[in-house]
C-alpha cells in the first residue's frame, strides 16, 4: 500500500455526535455578549458566582429530578469503578454543594451559576443534548421578598437580550404560579398523596391537551375523571389578574396552603409594579406547574411574545428544602435557570442575532511592510483608549485585504502608507458606507468613536 493510501485510510471524519455543537465565531460573538449582560444583571442584586464538576457520584444525581431526567441523565462507570453520571441541571449540583459548604458560605446565601449541563432528550429547536444554563438562587430564607427579587432578576435579564442594541426588550411575557395553589387544590380534592404524577400530567397540558392529561391523570396517577377535570378547570382560570386571584380563593376556601399561594402571588404583583415593572408583563399561568418535583411555592417561567411555540426560555421557582439529602439543617430556597440556548435560538428566528466573526471595530492593513513597526504603535495607541484593532499579518493586495476585513464584520479600516506617514495622517475607511476621511494621526481615536457611533449609509463594494 503507497504511502498516500495509508496517510488517506486513518483519516477521521470530521463530526460532531447529535444534539452536540460547534460554535463559530459568528455565534459566539453575540452568545458572549448575552452572557456578559446577563452577568451583569446577577450581580447588580448581590449574586456571587460559583462552580461544580461536571461529574457526580450518580447518587447525587439520581431521583432529585424526575423519572425523565433519570431516563436522561449520562451515567457511566468510571476508571476507578465508581457509578458516576453528568449533571443535567445546575440546581442539584447546588444543593450538593450547598450541604457540603454550609459552614463557609452561611445563609442567606445567593449565587450564579453559567455552564454546560447534559441530557439524552430527543432534539429540536432549541433543545440540544449539551446546552448552558445560566442559573441564580437565593438559599436560606422563606421570605416571599426573595420570590420577588427572583421575579424582578428575570425580568431585568430578558430586558437586555436584544445583543444588537442597549435598549430595552420588552416582547417577552413571565407567567406566574404557585404550587401551594395546586397542591391545595388536590388537597381539596383528596388527591394530596398522588400530587407527583398528577401534577407531572398537568405540565404536559400545552404540549398534548385536556383529554390526554385526564388520560394520564387517571393512571399512573389515580385520579378519577371528574376530579381531573376539576384540576384542569382551577389551572384553566382565565381573565384579569385579580379576577383570576379572586377565583382562586373562593376555589380554595378553608386550606390554608393554597390560599397562602394566592397571597404569595399579590405580593410578588404588587411589588414588581412598584418596582416599575409594567403589570401587562406578568400573567397569572395556573396550568403551569413546572416538571421537576422539587418545587414548592412561586414557579415562573418566561416566553417571547413573538416566539411562543419555542417554549419557556427562563424558569424556576421555590423549593423547601432541596438539600434535604444532603444535609439535616432546612435549606430553602427560591431561583430559575435562563437557557441560553434556547434563548439564543429564538432570538435567531426573530433576526435579532447580528451576523459577525470579529471582536474589533478596526482593521490596520499591511499597507506596506517596511512600515509594520508603525502600524503596531498606531494599534497600540488605539487599544489603550479602549479600541478594539485587528492588524493583517502579510502583505498581501490591499482590496484582499479589505475583504477580509468586511468578510468579517469589521466597520473601519485605517490606510496608512509611507506619504501618510510623514504628513502624520492616516485613511480612515468606512467599509459599511464606502466611505473615506483623511484625519490626523493624533485625531485618529476621536474620529473612530465618532464614526462608530453614527449609522453607516447603505453599504457599497470595498
Amino acid at each position: 500500500m503507497s504511502a498516500e493510501k495509508e496517510q488517506k485510510k486513518k483519516l477521521i471524519e470530521p463530526r460532531t455526535l447529535k444534539g452536540f455543537r460547534d460554535f463559530l465565531p459568528e455565534a459566539m460573538i453575540p452568545r458572549e455578549k448575552l452572557i456578559a449582560r446577563i452577568v451583569d444583571v446577577y450581580r447588580s442584586y448581590g449574586f456571587c458566582p460559583i462552580d461544580t464538576p461536571v461529574l457526580e457520584y450518580l447518587e447525587i444525581l439520581m431521583g432529585k429530578g424526575s423519572d425523565e431526567t433519570d431516563k436522561q441523565l449520562y451515567r457511566f462507570e468510571d476508571s476507578g469503578g465508581r457509578e458516576v453520571g453528568m449533571r443535567f441541571d445546575l440546581t442539584v449540583p447546588f444543593a450538593r454543594f450547598s450541604a457540603q459548604h454550609l459552614s463557609e458560605i452561611g445563609t442567606p446565601f445567593k449565587r450564579y451559576h453559567l455552564a454546560k449541563v447534559w441530557r439524552g432528550e430527543n432534539t429540536q429547536a432549541g433543545r440540544y443534548r449539551e446546552f448552558m444554563q445560566c442559573d441564580f438562587d437565593t438559599i436560606g430564607t422563606t421570605s416571599v421578598n426573595s420570590d420577588i427579587e427572583t421575579a424582578l432578576v428575570i425580568n431585568d435579564i430578558l430586558e437586555r437580550v436584544d445583543p444588537r442594541s442597549d435598549a430595552t426588550f420588552t416582547k417577552f411575557q413571565i407567567h406566574l404560579n404557585s404550587r401551594k395553589i395546586l397542591s391545595g387544590a388536590l388537597d381539596k380534592l383528596g388527591l394530596a398523596d398522588k400530587s407527583t404524577p398528577v401534577l407531572r400530567a398537568l405540565d404536559k397540558l400545552a404540549k398534548i391537551g385536556v383529554d390526554a392529561v385526564v388520560a394520564e391523570m387517571a393512571q399512573p396517577a389515580g385520579a378519577t375523571d371528574g376530579q381531573a377535570r376539576e384540576i384542569l378547570e382551577v389551572a384553566s382560570s382565565q381573565g384579569a389578574t385579580d379576577e383570576i386571584l379572586a377565583r382562586l380563593e373562593k376555589n380554595l376556601e378553608g386550606n390554608d396552603l393554597g390560599l397562602q399561594g394566592v397571597a404569595d402571588l399579590r405580593a410578588i404583583l404588587e411589588a414588581t409594579q412598584a418596582a416599575g415593572v409594567p403589570a401587562e408583563r406578568f400573567a397569572i399561568d395556573v396550568s403551569i406547574a413546572r416538571g421537576l418535583d422539587y418545587y414548592t411555592g412561586a414557579i415562573f417561567e418566561s416566553f417571547l411574545t413573538d416566539y411562543p411555540k419555542l417554549g419557556s426560555v427562563c424558569s424556576g421557582g421555590r423549593y423547601d428544602n432541596l438539600a434535604e439529602l444532603y444535609t439535616k439543617q432546612t435549606l430553602p430556597g427560591v431561583g430559575a435557570s435562563l437557557g441560553l440556548d434556547r434563548l439564543f435560538a429564538g432570538l435567531e428566528e426573530l433576526g435579532m442575532i447580528e451576523k459577525t466573526s470579529s471582536t474589533v471595530d478596526v482593521f490596520i492593513p499591511l499597507f506596506d511592510a517596511s512600515l509594520s513597526s508603525k502600524y503596531f504603535e498606531i494599534a497600540a495607541g488605539l487599544r489603550r483608549q479602549g479600541i478594539g484593532v485587528e492588524l493583517y499579518p502579510e502583505p498581501k493586495k490591499l482590496g484582499a485585504q479589505l475583504k477580509y476585513a468586511d468578510k468579517k464584520g469589521i466597520r473601519l479600516a485605517i490606510v496608512v502608507g509611507s506619504d501618510e506617514i510623514i504628513r502624520g495622517v492616516a485613511n480612515l475607511k468606512d467599509l459599511r458606507s464606502g466611505g473615506q476621511e483623511e484625519v490626523k494621526l493624533d485625531a485618529l481615536a476621536g474620529s473612530i468613536l465618532k464614526t462608530l457611533a453614527s449609522d453607516p449609509t447603505p453599504k457599497k463594494d470595498v
